[in-house]
C-alpha cells in the first residue's frame, strides 16, 4: 500500500510564531531579502557573494551565504545534475532561502540555476519585492580561463555529463535586478555596484 503524502493529507497545518518577521527585521534593524547570484561555472558567482557578505558583515547587517558546493555537501547530497535533479536543487533552496529571510537576514545565494523557470519559481517563493536576481554575466571564455578545477575541459572531453554551457543550456535572466560584467569589473567594482542597487532601492542605509 502506498504511503499517504503527509503534507497533502490535511494533518499539516501552518503555525504563526508569536516572534514573526517583522518583529526580527526590527530587532536586525533592516530587512530580510534574498539576493540571487546566478551565472555560468566561473563567472564569480561565489568569490563575488562572499566579498558582499564579507562588506555587509562588516556593517553590522544580518547575513548568511548559501553556496552551491557547500548546499550538495548535505542538504541536496543526494541530487545529480539532471534538468530534474536541478529543478529539485533550487526548489529546495528556495525554500531555505525563503526561512533565512523570514529571519530577517540578508540571504546570499550563489547557484548556477541555469534555468529562467527554475529561478522564476524561487522568485515566487520568496516574493518579488523581496529577491534580487543578480546575473554574472561573464563570457563562457572567460569562464574558462578561470576554471581552476578543469571543469570545461573535462566536460568538453565528454568526462562530465550535463555540464552548464557545453552539454546542458544556460538560460540568462530577461530581467534580473542587477547586470554584472564580472568579465570586466574587478571585485570591489562588481560589489559596489549591488551596493549601489541596494542602497538606491532603500533596501540598506549602512555598507560603504
Amino acid at each position: 500500500m502506498k504511503e499517504q503524502n503527509q503534507t497533502n493529507s490535511g494533518n499539516i497545518k501552518w503555525h504563526n510564531l508569536t516572534i514573526d518577521r517583522d518583529k526580527l527585521e526590527k530587532m536586525r534593524g533592516h530587512k530580510g531579502m534574498v539576493i540571487w547570484f546566478t551565472g555560468l561555472s566561473g563567472s564569480g558567482k561565489s568569490t563575488l557573494a562572499n566579498a558582499l557578505n564579507e562588506v555587509l558583515h562588516l556593517d553590522g547587517l544580518s547575513t548568511y551565504v548559501l553556496d552551491g558546493d557547500n548546499i550538495r555537501h548535505g542538504l541536496c547530497k543526494d541530487l545529480g545534475f539532471s534538468d530534474e535533479d536541478r529543478e529539485e536543487n533550487i526548489r529546495r533552496i528556495g525554500e531555505v532561502a525563503n526561512l533565512f529571510m523570514n529571519a530577517g537576514i540578508i540571504t546570499i545565494t550563489a547557484f548556477v540555476s541555469p534555468f529562467i523557470s527554475d529561478r522564476n519559481k524561487v522568485r515566487k517563493i520568496i516574493g518579488s519585492q523581496d529577491f534580487i536576481e543578480v546575473y554574472c554575466a561573464a563570457d563562457i571564455k572567460v569562464c574558462e580561463k578561470r576554471d581552476t578545477k578543469g571543469l570545461y575541459k573535462k566536460a568538453r572531453l565528454g568526462e562530465i555529463k550535463d555540464f552548464t554551457g557545453i552539454s546542458s543550456p544556460y538560460e540568462a535572466p530577461e530581467n534580473p535586478e542587477i547586470v554584472v560584467d564580472t568579465g570586466s569589473l574587478d571585485l570591489n567594482e562588481s560589489v559596489q555596484q549591488i551596493i549601489n542597487y541596494l542602497k538606491q532601492e532603500n533596501l540598506i542605509t549602512k555598507a560603504k
